[in-house]
């Protein structure tokens, strides 16, 4: 098991995060003259270790099914493997030896966040690609400002060789904030929302409705709001208070809807929460896009759970109580607000754009429409493209 309070200090304590860069990049790069490469070892890492989802879990379904890789050695890293249960392939647990050492030898890495762990690591003869995890909203990579409390690790990112993207306003974006040519992006949507395509259906979503115990009569509301890095408690983890009184929520919507509450994967803890028949704490529930599907609309602020939504054409409502805080304290490239045409600043304007968008849904998804045809160009496909893409790549 991981320590993670030694995790934190080693990532937000500028001087420890400094010796380690420099002394952990020497050694892997010492070690990295005898080691031998496995052209037929790819390694895969999904939020840092935390998770067994989101596009890399897409692309290693896609490869498990593509007889082109049947002989190929795959390993998923994460936090704390025992948690995970994958087909076929290996687990190693992250910021391990083994683990490093797999990084040195493999062919091909895939992650949506990053794999090297703060250092400066390159492979032996490694084909790295990055899917990333959304479009931003919120300022990334050399764009965030050093008085935030954002962890902002020394750039490997000309590393990547290949970055997908959703449309053009990723590419102009992240190729400035990571500094990876433009030439090394494709857009290709991303493999994770391959499936609110192709699992949009009534008998999926019913499903899903019955394992998460909501009646078919009620609409629902997925509310995700993104994390607030500068509210932790003493260990420096990520806390989060929710600025609604769900008791008044119940009162005024619990005869139609129910409310799927879905934290941020960084926040450790989130306060004030009672679940009942009403709030469904999913925090934890293994696949977002199984929420986005049985969803009848979105509540969110600054995250980029809109970009992916917006596929769906449902309603996205944008609940930002705390504008003009985020936007000085971690900032933001647009106004969502605008882009959506959506200001809610408090509980009684959400709960009438809740009613109102379940009356009369058209306006709404038409907004929907508007931002997606502005952000995501690409969708639908992005795994099979990824699969052929990796083949090509580490023959």
């Amino acid at each position: 098991m991981p320590n993670i309070q030694l995790i934190n200090k080693v990532k937000y304590n500028p001087i420890i995060y400094y010796l380690y860069y420099k002394v952990g990049s020497f050694c892997l790069h010492f070690i990295r003259l005898f080691i031998k490469a496995n052209s037929k070892l790819i390694v895969f890492v999904s939020f840092g270790g935390r998770k067994f989802d989101d596009s890399p879990k897409s692309i290693y379904y896609q490869i498990l099914g593509d007889s082109r890789f049947v002989d190929y050695r795959l390993v998923w890293a994460f936090i704390n493997p025992d948690t995970f249960s994958i087909p076929r392939g290996e687990k190693v647990q992250i910021d391990t030896p083994k683990y490093f050492f797999l990084l040195l030898k493999a062919r091909c890495w895939i992650t949506n966040s990053s794999v090297e762990r703060g250092l400066s690591i390159s492979g032996k003869n490694t084909f790295y690609l990055n899917t990333w995890h959304g479009t931003a909203m919120k300022k990334m990579g050399e764009d965030i400002a050093s008085s935030t409390t954002s962890f902002k690790a020394k750039s490997n990112s000309s590393n990547i060789d290949l970055m997908l993207a959703q449309g053009q306003y990723d590419v102009d974006l992240f190729s400035r904030v990571f500094g990876i040519p433009i030439s090394n992006f494709m857009i290709t949507g991303l493999p994770r929302n391959d499936e609110l395509i192709s699992n949009n259906t009534p008998m999926i979503r019913d499903d899903i409705k019955r394992r998460l115990g909501i009646s078919n009569g009620k609409k629902v509301i997925l509310y995700a709001p993104t994390f607030r890095e500068y509210t932790k408690d003493p260990g420096n983890n990520v806390i989060q208070s929710i600025p609604l009184s769900f008791d008044r929520l119940k009162q005024e919507l619990s005869d139609d809807f129910v409310i799927l509450l879905r934290a941020h994967y960084e926040v450790l803890k989130v306060l004030g929460i009672q679940e009942d028949s009403f709030l469904h704490n999913v925090s934890t529930y293994p696949c977002l896009n199984d929420l986005m599907l049985v969803s009848d609309m979105l509540v969110s602020d600054y995250s980029s759970i809109f970009f992916d939504y917006s596929i769906l054409e449902k309603p996205m409502l944008c609940y930002a109580y705390d504008y003009q805080e985020y936007q000085e304290k971690r900032g933001l490239y647009f106004d969502v607000r605008v882009s959506l045409d959506s200001f809610i600043s408090n509980e009684d304007e959400l709960i009438n754009e809740v009613k109102r968008a379940s009356l009369e849904p058209e306006e709404y998804v038409k907004r929907t429409v508007t931002f997606r045809t502005k952000y995501v160009t690409e969708y639908g496909d992005a795994s099979r493209k990824c699969a052929d893409i990796i083949y090509k790549a580490i023959q």
